[in-house]
């Protein structure tokens, strides 16, 4: 990465503009009082690096990123950005909103995924304003984008505190009915970003259920027990643990690629038929913890969506060089996406992700570290 000319603003809010073949990019730093601090790109306004500090004192970067920032321009694993306008996939890549159907791109076997190859994630973002602890992103995405109806206005704020608390807010407007899904795809390595294998960290969801697939990884509009099986994260495992038992998920994926649904967000109240109704803007604390024993350090996502995708890196291999010159191996880095469910446009019992003018969206993600 070039050295930066950095304009410094309250408690360290620093830019710079880096030139690359799909323009500008702007980097924004985030610094607090420990020197701790988050680095951020306009380019899928994505998260390039999270320095924090291990039991020993030692300030170690826990998100893996490229050396060049320009590399995260349509790349495989979709590193560190925000994925949208639809997150995860849709079956076929076909969508219906009242009644109309939608011709999506196809980009991951039969199905559309992550907004498609220009989802938002391949997108220059605008710096909106600085904060005096954050940033602001903004993008429009017109009325057929992607193949998806209705103008849209996305936000995307981060703000970084001197308890190194990372928190993301998701918003959305449109001006016709559609479907939006917004999360970030940070990949963690709580030991550092160059570490190797992340297979030996810690995991815990909040989750009694979780979305079996077909063998493209679409769900299959039911939500099944996590009991006895390699599903099951209540309780403290590896991520490794397991991941080579003879069950389907783990097969289809070749690791962990699958959606948990968090527990303590179905409402108590019944609609005429008895159906009940997934809580809207009703935070999950702990809803995941990921931590590694050898660091020390351990990371705990707060979050409003209804479902949270865990990847486990299985496809990382041939990425670009990260800061160190190498590209990843497989398994170097845990995702954990906290997004509404996959394919919920075409299935209605899911949790919608409909928007209207009178219903735009928001959303929350919040990353705690702390160390033991």
């Amino acid at each position: 990465m070039s050295s930066a000319l950095y304009i410094l603003v309250e408690m360290k809010v620093e830019t710079h503009n880096f030139p690359a073949p799909c323009g500008d990019i702007t980097l924004v730093r985030l610094v607090n009082n420990r020197g701790e601090s988050v680095l951020l790109s306009s380019l899928g306004a994505g998260i390039l690096a999270v320095e924090v500090t291990d039991r020993e004192g030692k300030i170690r970067n826990v998100a893996l990123g490229y050396e060049n920032p320009a590399d995260y321009m349509a790349d495989g694993p979709c590193m560190g950005k925000t994925a949208g306008r639809y997150a995860n996939r849709i079956a076929r890549g076909q969508l219906e909103v009242d009644g109309r159907k939608y011709e999506l791109p196809v980009n991951c076997g039969p199905n559309h995924l992550h907004g498609g190859p220009d989802g938002f994630q391949n997108k220059l973002w605008t710096v909106d304003s600085l904060l005096s602890n954050g940033v602001r992103f903004t993008l429009f995405s017109p009325d057929g984008d992607s193949g998806y109806p209705a103008d849209l206005k996305v936000a995307v704020e981060y703000r970084w505190s001197d308890d190194a608390q990372l928190s993301i807010s998701f918003s959305a407007e449109s001006d016709a009915p559609t479907v939006v899904n917004l999360t970030n795809h940070t990949y963690w390595n709580l030991d550092g970003e160059n570490a190797g294998n992340a297979l030996h960290h810690l995991l815990k969801i909040k989750a009694s259920g979780w979305l079996p697939t077909d063998d493209t990884l679409v769900p299959l509009d039911r939500i099944d027990g996590v009991a006895g099986t390699p599903m099951d994260f209540l309780d403290f495992h590896t991520v490794g643990e397991r991941i080579n038992d003879d069950f389907p998920a783990l097969k289809f994926g070749k690791g962990y690629d699958n959606c948990w649904a968090l527990d303590r967000r179905i409402d108590e109240q019944t609609d005429a038929d008895g159906a009940t109704d997934w809580k809207e803007n009703a935070m999950v604390e702990d809803a995941v913890v990921l931590a590694s024993p050898r660091s020390g350090i351990a990371l705990h996502i707060d979050t409003d969506q209804p479902g949270v995708q865990v990847y486990s890196g299985n496809w990382l291999s041939g990425s670009p060089k990260n800061p160190e010159g190498r590209s990843y191996d497989d398994y170097d880095g845990i995702a954990i996406e906290a997004q509404g469910f996959p394919d919920a446009p075409n299935q209605p019992s899911f949790p919608s992700q409909r928007v209207d003018p009178d219903h735009p969206y928001f959303r929350t993600i919040v990353y705690r570290f702390t160390k033991d």
